[in-house]
């Protein structure tokens, strides 16, 4: 079955004043369609490949043809990516933290949550171009990490993400246009917690 753009959680504008509503009708429209729209192109001819669950085909890469594999991985990831970022995101909350387990995790993990969000931060500033920073799960313990392009760690075996940002200006540009760190600052205000934490539980 061809891949299609999935329904946002939520209306366009309901991200402001963090990721305004201009962003987000072109982010998930236009940009998020034509990853899937290359991605079934690339597929057409592997009926096999194309009913594969996404997060095993890009776990599986070696399985894709080589004269195919460039075009899934960089279209199987925009898709994959930007499908979890949607439900990774709600309506801005003030003081938006985790609770329950996830918050004892990043407390004894990775120092607690105010060094967490400058780790995070800084792995977001300081990807080079155009890609992502992850908060994922490995071996059940929690890291930061980036991966360029539409890359994602599930692809490397490097982790399974839980949290992701997207730092392509595409995401922000309209609003930010170069302040990435302001970008940053302002999507923690729009974290899907409760969503972080139920991926998370299903990990560990």
């Amino acid at each position: 079955m061809a891949h299609e753009l999935p329904k946002l959680p939520y209306d366009y504008g309901a991200l402001e004043p963090s990721v305004d509503t201009q962003t987000m009708q072109i982010h998930h429209g236009k940009h998020h369609q034509a990853y899937i729209d290359k991605l079934n192109d690339a597929l057409k001819d592997l009926p096999e490949l194309l009913d594969k669950p996404l997060d095993e085909l890009l776990k599986n890469l070696t399985q894709v043809p080589e004269e195919k594999r460039t075009a899934v991985r960089n279209n199987g990831g925009g898709h994959c990516n930007h499908s979890k970022f949607w439900n990774w995101m709600r309506a801005p909350q003030e003081n938006n933290a985790p609770s329950q387990k996830l918050a004892e995790a990043i407390n004894t993990q990775l120092g607690g949550f105010d060094k967490f969000k400058e780790d995070f931060t800084n792995a977001g500033v300081g990807r080079f171009g155009s890609g992502w920073v992850w908060l994922i799960v490995k071996d059940k313990k929690l890291a930061i990490t980036s991966t360029p392009n539409q890359d994602n760690p599930l692809m490397d075996n490097n982790g399974s993400p839980i949290l992701g940002l997207d730092v392509w200006e595409h995401a922000y540009y309209l609003k930010y246009q170069n302040r990435r760190p302001e970008y940053i600052s302002a999507w923690f205000d729009v974290i899907n917690w409760k969503q972080v934490e139920s991926d998370f539980e299903a990990l560990v």
